[in-house]
C-alpha cells in the first residue's frame, strides 16, 4: 500500500511545473521494472479515490508504454496478470464514471489489442470483439461511445476476421450514423467508418462495399462544424489524401459541402480553412476527377481570394524592422497557399481561366486589400499556369508594374513580391524580355525611404531577379544598379548606426552579393567600393540582433572574392579570413539557432574554391564546427493522436501519418544546416583532393550512415556525392587504406540502391557507385555483392517494365486527359533516366571485368534483351543497345556467344526512327569493328550501306538528327580503318572526306581526326588528291575541327596534326593556297594550333 501511495507522489511530480523535480520523477519511473510498472498504472487509472489528473497521468503512461515497449513488458507478464490487465481494462470502460478517463482507457484498449494481433491476424483478446459488439447496440449511451472510439482508434481490430464480419461492422457503423437522438454517436460513427476506410484504402472491393456510408459521413461534417467540432473534417481532409476514390460516388456533394462551409463566415477560420483544405487536397490526389467539376472549382477559387482579402490594418507595418514569420492560421496566408495549390494540382488550362477575370477586377478595386490580394494571387498561381501565363506575360508585367506606383505601401510590397515571384517563375525569359522595364522600376521603389518594408522587398525581387539573369543582360545596367546599390547601402549603415534597423541592410547585402555572382569578372571595377565597408559590418556587428546581418554580409564577401577571382581577392583574403576565423573560433559560444552558422559554413567552401590549395591550413579551424553541424542529429518522436494534440507544427515539428491512429514526427530545426555541411564537405573533397586526405577517415565515418538518413534528400545526395571523392582523396595513404574504405563504404551503397525511395537521390547513389567501381577496378566487389547487386539491378528493370504497364492501365481510366498525360511523361522521364543510371552500373561492371562479368550479366540479360524488343519505347531500345555497344566493347570476342539476341535488332535500329536509337546501334556498329573480332566481318559488311543511308538522308545534320549522324560516319570511319577488307575504301572513302568534320559529337570526332591521320601519312592518294591538290580541303576540315573544338591540344591527334601542317607549311604557294581559303578564325586557329602542339 505504501508503494502505492509513493507511486501516487510520482505521478504528481511528473505534472509538476518545476523541472528539477519533474525531470527526478522521470528518473525514478524509468528505473521501476516493466511489471511493476503494469501493476501500479492500473490500480492508479481504477481508483476513483484518486485525483483526475492523477489517474490521467497513469493512462497516458499505460498507453506510452503499451506503445513503445510492449515486446520487452507484456509477454514477460504472467498469463494470469494478462488477463486480469485486459479484465480490468474492460471493466473500467464499463463501470467508469468519468467520461475523459473513460475514453483513455479506451484508448489504452484499442492499444493493447493493436499489440495483441498476431503474425497471422488472429486477435489474441477475442473478449474485446464480443465488448464491442455487445456495447454498440447496449441503450447505455456511454458504453456506445466506448465501442466506437476503440474501433476508430484501432480499425484493424478484427484481424483475419474482418471479412467475416464486413456486414455486421457496417450494420454498426450506419446504426449508429442514424443516430437522430445523440449527434455525439453520429460523429464518433462518422469518424470510425473514415478511419475503416483509410485502414483499408487498397482494397477496392470493400470501399465499394461502404459506399453508402458516405451521404452519413457528409452529414455528420456539417453538423459537427456547427456544433463547433471540427474532427469529422479532419477524417474528411484524411479521406481525401489518402482514399480520394472512396469519395468519387458523392463527389458532387463533397464538394459542395465543402464550399458552402468554406463560404459561411459564421464559423471558425479553422473549420473554413479545413473545408477549403478537402478541394485542394483533391486537386492534388485526384486532379483529374476534380477537373471534372469545373463549376465546383470556378466556385471555390472566389474563395480563396476572399480569404486573402481577410487582412489587418497595422499601422506600424511599414517601419517594422523584424520579419515576422507567415501567420500560418491566418485566412489570407491559407487562401494563397491553397490558390498555389490548387493551380499546380489542377493545371493553368483549368485555373488561369477561371480566376483572370477575378484577378483584374481585384486590382481596379479602391480598397487597397483587394488590390494586394489580386497581385499576391498573381504571385501564387504562377508555377501552376506557367504555360498559360507565358503567353500573356507582356500584359501582366506592364499590368504589375503600373503598381510598383500604388498609393498604399502594402500594394507596392505585393507588386514588388510579383515581380519577384515572376522572376523565378518565369526565368530566364522574363529576364530577357522585361529586364529594361524592371531593373529600373525595381531600383526606383527600393528609394522609398518612408517604408522600409517596401524598400527590402524591392530588393528582394532584385535578387531573385538577378540571379537567373543572363551575364550579357545585366552588364549594360552593371553601372546603374551597383551606384544604386552602394547609395542605399552607405544610407543603410549610417541608419544601422544611429537607429539601429537593420532590414533593409540585410536585403541589400544580398542583392550586392547576387549581382556580383553573376556579374562575375565584370565586378572588379567595383569591388573597392563595397569590400570596406562590407568588412566593417562583419567586424563590428557582434550583437545577437544583428546575426542574420552579419551572416549575410559573410555571404555576399564570400560571393564576391568568387566572382572577381583569386588575383584581386588576394588583397582582403588574409583579412576575411582572419574575421572568418575568428566569428569560428567564438562558434563554440554561438547558439545552435544562430544563422551564421550556415552562411559561414557556405562560405569557407567559397574560400575554398577561391584560394584553392592554400586552403588546407585552415581546414584545422574549419574542420570542427563543419563536422559538429553534419553530424547533427534530428529530435524524432512517434507519436499517437492523443500526444499530436499537445504539439504543433509552429514549434517546428512536421508530421507525416502513419496510419492506425499515429504519426512520425521531426523537428526540423538544423536540417537544413545538416544538409548544407554535408554538400561542404562534399566541396571540400573535391577542390583539394589529397589536401583532404587526412580528414577522409572521420569523413566517410559520417557519410557512409548518412546514405539511409530519411528524414532530408540533400543530405543522402550529398552523403553518396562524396564516396568516389573520398577515395580519390584517400589515393595517397596507399592502396590498403583505399580498398579499407572502399569495403566500408561498399555495402551500404548498394544497400541504398536498392532501398532508397526517392528517385533523384537514388539516381545520384548509382552514379557514385558506378564511379567507385571504375576507380576501384577489377575485383572490388566480392560473392555476395555481385549476388546482392545482380538481385537488385533485376529487381530495378522489372519494375521499370512494370511502371510502363502501370501508366498504360492509367491511360485507359475514366478519368484520363491530357494533363494526366503530362504527369505521365513526367513519370516516363524519371523512369528512363533511372535506366541511365543502371546502364552507368553496367559500363562500369563491363569496362572494368571486361568478360569476367558475362556469368553474372546473363541473369538479367532476357531483361535487356527485353529493352530492345520492337514494341518497345525508343527510350528502352536506346539503353538497351547502349548496354550491348558496351558488352561488344569491353567483352569481346566472348561477346559473340549473345550475338543472336542483339546483332539483328542492332542492324535494323541503324534505320529507326529516333535518332536516340539510331546513334546507339551506329556506335555498336563502330564498336564491334574495333573490338569485336572475326566473327563480325559479315555484319561491318551489311552494315556499311544501312550507314551511309542514314548519312545521305534529307535532315541528317538538322539539330536532332546531326548526334545519330555523325555517329554513323565515325562508324564508317571505324569500319574502314579496323575492317578494311569488309568494305571497298577507295569507293567510300572520297563520301566520308565529304562528311568532315564532326562539330557535336567530341568524343566520335577524335577517332575521325585519328583515322585522317593515319591517311595523311600514310600518303593516300585520295585524301591528298593529284599533286596534293585535296590539300586546302583537308586544311579546312582540320581548321573547323579545331574552331568548334572538336581536336583538343591533349589530344595525341593534336600533334599529328601539327606535323601534317608543319610540313605542308615550307611548301611555299602550297602553304599559301591552303591558308588563304581559309577564314580569319579557321586561320587563327591553325596557328594556335602550331604554337601549342
Amino acid at each position: 500500500m505504501a508503494e502505492q501511495q509513493q507511486f501516487y507522489l510520482l505521478l504528481g511530480n511528473l505534472l509538476s511545473p518545476d523541472n528539477v523535480l519533474r525531470k527526478q520523477a522521470e528518473e525514478t519511473y524509468e528505473n521501476i521494472p516493466g511489471q511493476s510498472k503494469v501493476t501500479f498504472l492500473l490500480q492508479a487509472l481504477r481508483n476513483t479515490a484518486a485525483a483526475e489528473e492523477v489517474r490521467q497521468m497513469a493512462a497516458v503512461l499505460m498507453r506510452r508504454m503499451l506503445s513503445a515497449s510492449f515486446d520487452e513488458v507484456f509477454p514477460s507478464l504472467t498469463p494470469d496478470l494478462q488477463n486480469a490487465v485486459k479484465d480490468e481494462l474492460l471493466l473500467g470502460i464499463q463501470m467508469e464514471g468519468s467520461s475523459n478517463i473513460r475514453k483513455k482507457t479506451c484508448d489504452i484498449a484499442a492499444e493493447l489489442s493493436r499489440n495483441l494481433i498476431d503474425d497471422d491476424g488472429n486477435n489474441q483478446w477475442p473478449e474485446i470483439l464480443k465488448f464491442l459488439f455487445e456495447s454498440v447496440s447496449s441503450q447505455n449511451m456511454a458504453l456506445r461511445e466506448a465501442a466506437l472510439h476503440i474501433f476508430w482508434n484501432f480499425p484493424g481490430i478484427f484481424g483475419n476476421q474482418q471479412q467475416h464480419y464486413l456486414d455486421v461492422i457496417k450494420r454498426m457503423l450506419l446504426q449508429c450514423m442514424q443516430d437522430q437522438e445523440n449527434s455525439t454517436i453520429r460523429m464518433l460513427a462518422a469518424r470510425a467508418a473514415a478511419a475503416f476506410v483509410l485502414a483499408n484504402e487498397n482494397n477496392t472491393p470493400l470501399q465499394k462495399h461502404f459506399a453508402d456510408m458516405l451521404p452519413g459521413i457528409l452529414q455528420a461534417v456539417n453538423d459537427s462544424c456547427y456544433q463547433n467540432d471540427d474532427s469529422v473534417l479532419k477524417s474528411l481532409v484524411e479521406l481525401a489524401d489518402t482514399a480520394p476514390k472512396y469519395l468519387r460516388p458523392q463527389l458532387e456533394p463533397t464538394l459542395t459541402l465543402s464550399l458552402k462551409l468554406c463560404a459561411d463566415t459564421g464559423l471558425q477560420n479553422m473549420q473554413r480553412q479545413l473545408a477549403l483544405e478537402v478541394i485542394v487536397t483533391l486537386s492534388e490526389t485526384a486532379s483529374a476527377m476534380l477537373r471534372k467539376h469545373s463549376n465546383i472549382v470556378s466556385q471555390a477559387i472566389p474563395q480563396m481570394l476572399a480569404m486573402m482579402v481577410d487582412l489587418e490594418n497595422d499601422e506600424n507595418w511599414s517601419n517594422s524592422d523584424e520579419l515576422e514569420d507567415d501567420d500560418f492560421d491566418s485566412n489570407a496566408v491559407a487562401g494563397e497557399s491553397a490558390l498555389d495549390r490548387i493551380a499546380c494540382g489542377l493545371g493553368g488550362k483549368v485555373v488561369l481561366p477561371l480566376i483572370k477575370e477575378h484577378i483584374m477586377q481585384m486590382l481596379q478595386n479602391s480598397d487597397w486589400k483587394y488590390r494586394h490580394a489580386g497581385l499576391m494571387a498573381l504571385s501564387a498561381i504562377g508555377e501552376g499556369c506557367h504555360q498559360q501565363m507565358e503567353g500573356i506575360l507582356n500584359e501582366i508585367v506592364n499590368f504589375v508594374l503600373l503598381f510598383l506606383q500604388d498609393p498604399h505601401p502594402r500594394v507596392r510590397y505585393a507588386a514588388c513580391n510579383a515581380i519577384g515571384q515572376m522572376a523565378t517563375d518565369f526565368a530566364p525569359t522574363f529576364q530577357r524580355k522585361f529586364h529594361d522595364k524592371v531593373i529600373s522600376a525595381l531600383l526606383q521603389t527600393m528609394e522609398d525611404q518612408a517604408n522600409p518594408r517596401v524598400q527590402a522587398h524591392a530588393a528582394a525581387a532584385l535578387i531573385n531577379f538577378t540571379e537567373d539573369c543572363p551575364k550579357s543582360l545585366l552588364l549594360p545596367y552593371l553601372d546603374n544598379l551597383v551606384n544604386h546599390l552602394h547609395v542605399i547601402m552607405v544610407a543603410k549603415l549610417q541608419e544601422l548606426i544611429q537607429k539601429g534597423t537593420k532590414l533593409v541592410l540585410e536585403q541589400v547585402v544580398t542583392s550586392i552579393a547576387s549581382v556580383a555572382d553573376t556579374a562575375e569578372e565584370k565586378f572588379v571595377p567595383y569591388y573597392d567600393l563595397f569590400m570596406p565597408s562590407l568588412k566593417h559590418i562583419v567586424e563590428n556587428g557582434v550583437q545577437k540582433e544583428l546575426r542574420l546581418l552579419r551572416g549575410k554580409t559573410i555571404e555576399c564577401i564570400s560571393l564576391i572574392g568568387l566572382a572577381v577571382g583569386k588575383d584581386k581577392f588576394m588583397q582582403d583574403a588574409s583579412d576575411v579570413m582572419q574575421l572568418l576565423l575568428k566569428t569560428q573560433t567564438d562558434s563554440s559560444e554561438l547558439e545552435d539557432d544562430d544563422p551564421q552558422i550556415s552562411y559561414m559554413i557556405s562560405a569557407w567552401a567559397r574560400m575554398c574554391k577561391i584560394l584553392g590549395k592554400e586552403f588546407q591550413q585552415y581546414l584545422p579551424v574549419v574542420m570542427g564546427p563543419l563536422m559538429k553541424t553534419a553530424s547533427i542529429k534530428p529530435e524524432v518522436a512517434l507519436l499517437d493522436t492523443q500526444d499530436m494534440e499537445n504539439m504543433s507544427e509552429d514549434d517546428g515539428w512536421e508530421f507525416v501519418n502513419l496510419g492506425d491512429q499515429q504519426s512520425f514526427g521531426i523537428k526540423t530545426a538544423g536540417l537544413e544546416e545538416k544538409a548544407t555541411a554535408c554538400q561542404m564537405l562534399v566541396c571540400y573533397a573535391k577542390e583539394l583532393k589529397e589536401g583532404f586526405a587526412e580528414y577522409t577517415e572521420q569523413v566517410v565515418k559520417l557519410m557512409v550512415p548518412l546514405l539511409k538518413f530519411y528524414f532530408h534528400d540533400g543530405v543522402r545526395v550529398a552523403a553518396a556525392e562524396s564516396m568516389p571523392l573520398l577515395l580519390e582523396c584517400a589515393r595517397v595513404q596507399g592502396p590498403e587504406y583505399v580498398t579499407q574504405m572502399w569495403h566500408f563504404m561498399c555495402d551500404s551503397l548498394i544497400k541504398g540502391i536498392g532501398t532508397e525511395p526517392d528517385s533523384d537521390v537514388l539516381s545520384e547513389i548509382m552514379h557514385s557507385f558506378a564511379k567507385c567501381v571504375e576507380l576501384m577496378g577489377e575485383g572490388c566487389l566480392n560473392k555476395e555483392h555481385l549476388e546482392e547487386l545482380g538481385n537488385i539491378m533485376k529487381g530495378k528493370l522489372e519494375e521499370h517494365f512494370k511502371n510502363q504497364e502501370l501508366r498504360q492501365a492509367k491511360r485507359q481510366d475514366e478519368d484520363y486527359d491530357e494533363q494526366v498525360e503530362e504527369n505521365l511523361q513526367d513519370e516516363d522521364d524519371s523512369d528512363v533516366y533511372i535506366l541511365t543510371k543502371i546502364s552507368d552500373i553496367l559500363h562500369s561492371m563491363f569496362s572494368c571485368y571486361k568478360e569476367k562479368v558475362l556469368p553474372w550479366f546473363e541473369q538479367i540479360l532476357p531483361l535487356i534483351v527485353n529493352l530492345i524488343c520492337p514494341h518497345r519505347p525508343w527510350a528502352d531500345k536506346q539503353w538497351g543497345l547502349c548496354i550491348f555497344d558496351d558488352v561488344i566493347e569491353h567483352c569481346s570476342p566472348t561477346s559473340f556467344k549473345y550475338a543472336e539476341y542483339f546483332l539483328r535488332p542492332m542492324l535494323q535500329y541503324v534505320c529507326d526512327n529516333s535518332p536516340e536509337v539510331r546513334q546507339a546501334a551506329a556506335y555498336g556498329i563502330g564498336v564491334m569493328a574495333q573490338f569485336g573480332g572475326e566473327n563480325y566481318r559479315p555484319f561491318c559488311t551489311e552494315a556499311i550501306p544501312l550507314l551511309v543511308g542514314v548519312i545521305q538522308m534529307e535532315g541528317s545534320k538538322t539539330k536532332e538528327n546531326i548526334n545519330a549522324t555523325e555517329n554513323c560516319i565515325s562508324a564508317v570511319g571505324k569500319v574502314m580503318k579496323c575492317r578494311p577488307e569488309c568494305v571497298n575504301v577507295n569507293e567510300i572513302l572520297p563520301h566520308w572526306l565529304s562528311w568532315l568534320p564532326l562539330h557535336e559529337d567530341k568524343e566520335e570526332a577524335v577517332h575521325t581526326f585519328s583515322y585522317l591521320c593515319d591517311l595523311i601519312e600514310s600518303n593516300n592518294p585520295i585524301v591528298l588528291g593529284p599533286n596534293n591538290s585535296s590539300l586546302p580541303r583537308v586544311f579546312a576540315i582540320i581548321a573547323d575541327g579545331l574552331t568548334n573544338e572538336a581536336i583538343k591540344n591533349e589530344d595525341g591527334c593534336s600533334k599529328r596534326l601539327a606535323n601534317v601542317i608543319r610540313q605542308v607549311q615550307g611548301s611555299g604557294a602550297l602553304w599559301t593556297e591552303c591558308m588563304t581559303s581559309l577564314n580569319e578564325a579557321q586561320q587563327a586557329a591553325i596557328q594556335n594550333l602550331l604554337n601549342t602542339a
